[in-house]
């Protein structure tokens, strides 16, 4: 069986823990790569800076994306995502406690696959992170990989 990586891209440690717990919490064992800013997460992506030389057949099954990030912004992340054959169809989920319709907006015409608020309680966000995995790990189709080589 592959192994499906889940992208966490988000700055705010406290959010990280929170995410990371509720994972747990739920039973989900897929590795989970952390990426605390935009820049991070399109190094990891496409094998640049501190992510030079990564296997790139081995890509996230899934990319949790923050919005509101420092050094690049989610929406560009995603904007760089979907203009790349190599990432254009990995599912991305924003993930976000932003309430701006506008960042709903953009994220949707920018390809973004779900749009997720933040919820406050802890058990209501360990349910949403379980039914993200459920469906998007587990029972959703993916599109067949681009090879580049």
């Amino acid at each position: 069986m592959e192994k499906k990586v889940i992208l966490l891209v988000e700055d705010n440690p406290d959010d990280v823990d929170l995410t990371l717990r509720a994972l747990k919490k739920g039973n989900i064992v897929n590795e989970v790569v952390v990426a605390r800013d935009g820049v991070e997460a399109l190094d990891y992506l496409f094998g640049t800076g501190i992510h030079a030389g990564r296997d790139l057949d081995l890509m996230p099954a899934l990319v949790l994306l923050d919005l509101k990030l420092p050094k690049t912004d989610g929406l560009e992340v995603l904007r760089r995502l979907r203009a790349d054959t190599r990432t254009k169809f990995l599912p991305v989920v924003v993930l976000t406690s932003s309430k701006e319709e506008q960042d709903l907006l953009n994220s949707y015409e920018l390809a973004a696959n779900s749009y997720i608020r933040k919820p406050v309680d802890f058990l209501q966000f360990t349910d949403a992170v379980k039914q993200l995995e459920l469906y998007w790990l587990l029972l959703n189709e993916p599109a067949p990989r681009r090879r580049t080589r």
